[in-house]
């Protein structure tokens, strides 16, 4: 499988969920490499902004910040031997995250069953775009989707960054909880088109500030918050910005 590359090994750690419906647990996140969009502001960036591709990012005009080299962002590893690094820690909650996993999903049904020939208890939540459908049996074996769609503000063509398709069948399996990522008070009137055309369980769409600093979330945290209640909808914080800022593996 190609996961993300941090330090000599492949971007496997254990912490704390930062986002969503299971924030402030324990879970050992895994993640893999490649994605199929592109967005303005995202914060792993090294999983598909590779040399020589024409996407643009926020921080392009960051001094010393460069495309990725794919040989030095990517770790090759199999399923099994993830499978073992995960084991290694106390801990039965994984997060497959990326990049967009469910580009791999093969590669992830041998981990996932290597983990449950270990440990029946392992719970497994998955974090997606939303652009791709699971297959039957990845649905199946998954316990709790992730699903942030991805709104104007991410830089890119609607009918790329939202298949409607897939969020229905994603909302059918009764496993997925919806995450937007809210820039401006002006973003809502997405989400709330969104709700009503796919249509999406109101109870289950969560608003989420963007923002890479406690700082910024501390700027559009009280308006997204009143935005929620006055909509039903649950805010949704960014423990990991909180706790250790921009930093990966942790």
């Amino acid at each position: 499988m190609k996961l993300a590359k941090l330090n000599d090994g492949p971007e496997l750690f254990f912490t704390l969920q930062g986002e969503g419906i299971s924030a402030g647990l324990p879970a050992v996140f895994v993640r893999s490499s490649r994605c199929n969009l592109h967005c303005h502001w995202c914060d792993t960036d090294h999983t598909w902004n590779f040399v020589g591709t024409a996407w643009t990012h926020e921080k392009d005009g960051t001094p010393g910040y460069e495309k990725h080299r794919k040989e030095d962002v990517t770790f090759e590893m199999a399923p099994e031997a993830i499978a073992e690094r995960v084991a290694a820690f106390p801990c039965r909650r994984v997060v497959l995250t990326g990049g967009e996993p469910l580009i791999q999903q093969d590669g992830w049904l041998e981990l996932i069953a290597a983990l449950r020939r270990r440990d029946p208890a392992y719970v497994f939540e998955v974090e997606t775009n939303g652009t791709m459908a699971p297959s039957a049996d990845f649905a199946e074996v998954v316990n709790q989707f992730n699903v942030s769609p991805k709104l104007s503000n991410s830089g890119m063509a609607t009918s790329m960054r939202l298949k409607p398709e897939v969020l229905r069948l994603l909302a059918e399996t009764g496993k997925a909880w919806f995450k937007f990522v809210i820039a401006s008070p002006a973003d809502l009137d997405e989400v709330l088109a969104l709700v009503q055309v796919m249509p999406l369980p109101r109870e289950r769409v969560l608003l989420m500030p963007e923002g890479r600093t406690p700082a910024e979330l501390d700027q559009r945290g009280p308006w997204l918050a009143d935005l929620c209640r006055d909509h039903g909808f649950r805010f949704c914080d960014r423990l990991h910005v909180r706790l250790w800022g921009d930093k990966r593996g942790v």
